[in-house]
């Protein structure tokens, strides 16, 4: 059982790396902002309106959406993990890796710390070397691939209300900045906090700046940007589906729920918070899959994965 120990999640607090991953994210995220504005200012239908919230014209409000599962089925990692793959950046067995580790996600609904470090250490070995530019342009390719269709629009209705009320909109995933960039900039939202990979003259060495962003390092993410921009964190807004997400939830005074996990579900119950599911059917409500008729084919998917994983082991 010790092969699997990246199974069980595990309590963390914030840290010293913690807060540096999240101050480098936030700087990240302004630097991006003006140039997102500037080549992907789009009209979006309007959402459904929910008074009394957002308020129109509070300019010192925010919202901050987590990226997996919350705004896109999945996690963007594993869907840039197979865009590389098709663009022969790595072999066969990595990407039986990355289907395994996205097999889990979808059938577990919750991100587990370590396995989604597992991931991203994949990703970072992969790109170690290639030209940060290299990597923004192929992510725009990526997104029409594996992510456009995988965007939920009911999460996507709520950052376009916030819009809609002059208010910026930003996304926080442990994803590296560049992909969750791209995917704020295809959604036009204001930008992204994202995991920052270390890079020199434009070349990535393979190492992160501080850690993933995630967990603790999301919320001083955010508590990094509000700072810097001016926002009162009572009057801002968080969505997130897993618990892992519950520091950044409890951070600011609107926090959301969406497609949310057990423990995340059960925390928000119990503070009254709002809670908003667009999965369909009992099994998608429980675990976090799209929906029961996809249940078939994805345990296909993850039957063939566990059989390949045996076989290596």
């Amino acid at each position: 059982m010790a092969a699997l120990g990246w199974l069980t999640p595990r309590r963390r607090s914030a840290t010293a790396r913690s807060v540096l991953a999240g101050e480098a994210s936030a700087e990240a995220a302004r630097k991006s902002e003006q140039e997102l504005h500037e080549q992907y200012e789009q009209d979006q239908p309007a959402a459904e309106e929910e008074t009394p919230f957002p308020v129109e014209g509070d300019d010192r409000a925010a919202a901050f959406f987590d990226l997996d599962n919350t705004v896109m089925q999945g996690a963007a990692i594993f869907h840039f993990g197979r865009g590389l793959y098709k663009r022969k950046f790595f072999q066969r067995r990595e990407l039986t890796r990355f289907a395994w580790q996205q097999a889990w996600f979808r059938l577990a609904g919750v991100e587990d710390p370590e396995h989604m470090q597992d991931a991203r250490d994949s990703a970072l070995s992969i790109v170690k070397g290639h030209r940060v530019s290299e990597l923004m342009s192929i992510g725009e390719e990526i997104y029409d691939e594996y992510m456009a269709e995988r965007i939920w629009p009911g999460t996507r209705a709520l950052a376009q209300a916030h819009l809609d009320a002059g208010q910026k909109v930003w996304l926080v995933t442990a994803a590296p900045v560049e992909i969750a960039t791209v995917i704020a900039r295809r959604l036009g939202l204001t930008g992204a906090l994202g995991t920052v990979a270390e890079s020199v003259d434009g070349v990535y060495t393979g190492k992160l700046v501080g850690e993933p962003l995630h967990g603790p390092a999301k919320a001083e993410a955010v508590r990094a940007l509000a700072s810097a921009e001016d926002l009162d964190l009572d009057r801002c807004a968080a969505y997130s589906d897993s618990h892992n997400d519950i520091p950044m939830l409890s951070l600011v005074g609107h926090p959301y729920a969406i497609n949310p996990d057990s423990k995340l579900r059960k925390h928000a119950r119990e503070r009254d918070w709002r809670l908003r599911d667009y999965r369909t059917g009992r099994k998608a409500a429980k675990v976090g899959i799209p929906a029961a008729a996809g249940v078939g084919a994805l345990a296909g998917g993850t039957a063939a994965a566990i059989a390949v994983h045996r076989r290596r082991r």
